[in-house]
């Protein structure tokens, strides 16, 4: 609805900008008035504008399957840092939580508020600086968020990805079946 109005807004402005005067005389760029030169200008500005770009904010299966491998392998990875109760290990891996929470549950905000409270209580367990209320807290959110460590993928079974851009290249799952 944006888009259109601003396509519309910019049509407008072009077809005002290359419209006949309405004086009486002929117009040249000599004796046009500083109102009907600067709307000119306006208008011409307006048309050279490249059109913004915005996202669209699409949520598909694809984007969600893609934020939990990604960041769903690197909270599974955490396991044994918390099993040690490395506080800073987990703390440098705030983003995984945050970009897990905001990917995987797009499209539901009632399991979303559920894995950031998750993440809440993690995050309180490091400041608070208590080993077991974070194994515990880690241990519920990743029972709860359905997180596992990927398993490697055999070549001969399967293909795990097809291209360089595919985000399972550099993983246990990326597998090229070579006959």
């Amino acid at each position: 609805m944006k888009f259109a109005a601003v396509v519309s807004a910019l049509f407008i402005a072009s077809a005002s900008a290359f419209a006949p005067a309405t004086t009486e005389r002929a117009s040249t760029s000599l004796n046009m008035d500083r109102r009907a030169a600067m709307g000119a200008i306006a208008a011409a500005g307006l048309v050279a504008v490249p059109s913004m770009a915005s996202a669209d904010g699409a949520v598909s299966a694809a984007s969600i399957q893609r934020a939990r491998f990604q960041y769903g392998s690197r909270i599974a990875a955490l396991k044994e840092a918390v099993s040690k109760g490395d506080f800073g290990a987990v703390a440098d891996e705030k983003n995984a939580f945050i970009l897990f929470n905001s990917g995987a549950y797009a499209n539901n905000k009632a399991a979303k508020s559920k894995a950031i409270d998750g993440t809440n209580a993690i995050f309180a367990a490091i400041r608070a600086k208590d080993k077991g209320a974070l194994k515990s807290a880690y241990d519920a959110y990743v029972a709860a968020n359905d997180i596992k460590e990927p398993s490697a993928l055999d070549s001969t079974k399967g293909q795990g990805y097809s291209s360089d851009y595919d985000y399972r290249v550099r993983t246990k799952q990326a597998a090229i079946y070579v006959r």
